[in-house]
């Protein structure tokens, strides 16, 4: 493996908008390649298979565990499953490329754990519940049921911002993907 190579995990509680800030800062750099997760869930609209997730059944993600094939893995929602395959981070990183995670909290701290000092963390938090709230309804894609477990876990996931590298406000998108920029060019030329 590279050991050159650096690790960045991006966590949030859903509809805190790591994705559009991943979207937007994420080409600035061309030597930050993005690691695709493993789930069981359905693919949203827009959502390509093997592009943004590995879209797999239930069963094959059993397998996977079953054979130790995962750098992490949790059931996120009831019957809900999404982890990291150890082929696709080890792929990424002995291309020279510095591997980029995006993972809910559980994963993201075992992720830093396994790299610790070659892995930065960076917690990307909603400005309120209340804004989160907002966001996830004008997002369109929940209903009454998942906005609750969202937001039920969003609480739980903003009591652990403090426990990554760097804690990113995201009041608004343009100041917060300038803040994550800035951030990846300092630890990527240390």
């Amino acid at each position: 493996m590279d050991y050159t190579t650096k690790v960045i995990i991006f966590t949030a509680p859903s509809g805190s908008g790591k994705g559009s800030i991943l979207a937007r800062v994420l080409p600035l750099f061309k030597d930050i390649a993005f690691s695709v997760s493993a789930t069981t869930r359905a693919p949203r609209k827009g959502e390509i298979n093997n592009v943004h997730y590995h879209f797999i059944s239930l069963e094959q993600f059993q397998k996977h565990i079953q054979n130790d094939d995962f750098l992490e893995w949790e059931e996120v929602y009831e019957g809900t499953f999404y982890g990291t395959l150890k082929s696709e981070t080890y792929t990424l990183l002995n291309q020279g490329k510095h591997v980029l995670f995006e993972v809910d909290v559980k994963g993201a701290l075992a992720i830093k754990s396994y790299f610790q000092d070659r892995a930065l963390s960076i917690f990307i938090q909603p400005p309120s519940l209340e804004e989160l709230k907002k966001r996830l309804i004008e997002r369109g894609t929940e209903n009454k049921t998942t906005l609750h477990q969202r937001l039920t876990k969003a609480e739980t996931e903003i009591t652990q911002a403090h426990l990554f590298d760097k804690i990113v406000v995201n009041y608004d998108l343009e100041i917060a993907c300038k803040e994550v920029e800035g951030i990846l060019r300092a630890f990527l030329t240390v």
